[in-house]
């Protein structure tokens, strides 16, 4: 499965909702992620361009695998995720095979969908406000053309490329 991904600063997030609204998006709901990024013992991560990520939400918790980034325009990559019942023990577990947290990120998210595109407005710690637009599919062109479509509908005009955590990494640089 392909994640094909859009990332923008927003300086009105409000207003993107607002205008998902007009759209007829539904709301997906409102909740707190804390995403706990891991670092592999014997591979560089940042090198190779993939994530493995531990996600806590309230009322549940996820694995998740990114690989390298496949498209030059966009976030595109595959991503293979699974939903776990104890995030603490699965952390525990990888702490006990050698893999360390490399950065965490909390955010509050908002989720939209419309036209087969999830929208998510994020308020991230230390960063600021985005708007993410996640397609999922097997077809890379087709994806990033609705992709580029909704940015423009919703007035979006900046594609950041990097991760949330890389942003926050950067920042502390």
């Amino acid at each position: 499965m392909l994640e094909i991904e859009v990332k923008s600063p927003c300086a009105d997030l409000r207003a993107v909702e607002n205008i998902l609204m007009e759209m007829g998006a539904k709301l997906d709901g409102r909740r707190r992620q804390i995403d706990i990024y891991l670092s592999h013992p014997l591979r560089e991560f940042a090198c190779t361009d993939e994530a493995l990520r531990v996600r806590k939400e309230t009322e549940a918790a996820s694995l998740t695998y990114k690989g390298p980034k496949i498209d030059e325009d966009t976030k595109s990559r595959e991503e293979l995720k699974v939903r776990v019942s104890d995030a603490d023990a699965l952390m525990a577990i990888f702490d006990r095979l050698g893999f360390k947290e490399s950065g965490r990120v909390e955010k509050s998210r908002t989720i939209c969908s419309v036209s087969g595109i999830s929208v998510c407005l994020d308020s991230v710690s230390g960063l600021g406000d985005f708007v993410e637009l996640e397609f999922e599919g097997g077809d890379l062109d087709a994806g990033k053309k609705a992709m580029l479509s909704m940015m423009q509908e919703l007035g979006l005009k900046e594609n950041e490329r990097r991760s949330y955590l890389e942003l926050l990494l950067d920042r502390k640089k």
